[in-house]
C-alpha cells in the first residue's frame, strides 16, 4: 500500500511540476500562448484538455493490449478525437460564447502532445487506475500554468482577474499584455522562474 501511495504521488508531483507539460516538456504551446489573454477562456481549455486526457487515457488503456505498432498512432489519434468532438459540441450548445472565444483551438486539442505523449507514455503501458492519475496530474500542471499566465497577462493589460476589477483606476493598462508579444514575454519569465527554481533544488540534492 505505502509502495502505492508513493507512486501515485509520484505521478502528482511530476505532473504538477517535474514534468508539467508547459513549464518542463515546453508541449501545448499553441494554445498556451493563444488563449492565455483571459483568465476564463485559459480555465475552459485547461478542463477541456483534462476532460480529454481522463478519456482518452481510460480508453488506450483498456485497449493496450490489442495494439499494433502499425495503427498504434492512429488508434490513439481516433481516440482523442472522438473526446475532443464531445467537448466541441457541448461548448457550443450550451457555453455558446466560450466556445466562440476559444474558436479552432477547442478543435486542435485533437493534435496536442500532450495527449499524444500521454497515450504513448503512460497509458498504452499502464493499468487504468495509474492512467487516470497520470491524466488527471498532467491535465492539472497544464491547466494552472495557464491559470497563472492568464491571470498575470489579464491583470496588467486590463486591471481585471477573471472580469474582477483587482487594481484601481489609477494604473494605467499595459496594452501590449493582451497581445502575442505579452503571451511570449510573460511565458518566457515563468520558464525562465521554473528552470532557476530547478537548478537550485538540484544544487541542494
Amino acid at each position: 500500500m505505502a509502495e502505492k501511495s508513493l507512486s501515485v504521488g509520484n505521478i502528482m508531483v511530476n505532473g504538477l511540476w517535474k514534468e508539467n507539460p508547459v513549464l518542463r516538456l515546453v508541449l501545448g504551446m499553441c494554445p498556451t500562448l493563444a488563449v492565455t489573454a483571459a483568465v476564463k477562456p485559459a480555465i475552459t481549455m485547461g478542463l477541456s484538455v483534462i476532460f480529454v486526457l481522463i478519456c482518452s487515457n481510460i480508453v488506450v488503456s483498456l485497449m493496450r493490449n490489442f495494439l499494433r505498432p502499425h495503427v498504434r498512432i492512429l488508434m490513439f489519434t481516433l481516440t482523442i478525437a472522438a473526446f475532443v468532438t464531445i467537448v466541441d459540441l457541448y461548448l457550443k450548445a450550451f457555453v455558446p460564447d466560450m466556445s466562440a472565444a476559444l474558436g479552432p483551438y477547442i478543435p486542435l486539442i485533437i493534435v496536442n502532445c500532450i495527449i499524444i505523449c500521454r497515450a504513448e507514455a503512460c497509458a498504452s503501458k499502464s493499468g487504468v487506475v495509474i492512467s487516470i492519475i497520470d491524466a488527471l496530474a498532467m491535465g492539472l500542471g497544464f491547466t494552472l500554468t495557464l491559470a497563472v499566465l492568464a491571470s498575470v497577462r489579464e491583470l496588467l493589460a486590463t486591471g481585471n482577474i477573471a472580469g474582477i476589477k483587482i487594481i484601481g483606476d489609477w494604473f494605467t493598462p499595459w496594452a501590449a499584455m493582451g497581445m502575442p508579444v505579452g503571451a511570449f514575454v510573460t511565458l518566457g519569465l515563468l520558464l525562465g522562474g521554473a528552470n532557476i527554481i530547478s537548478s537550485k533544488k538540484a544544487l541542494k540534492n
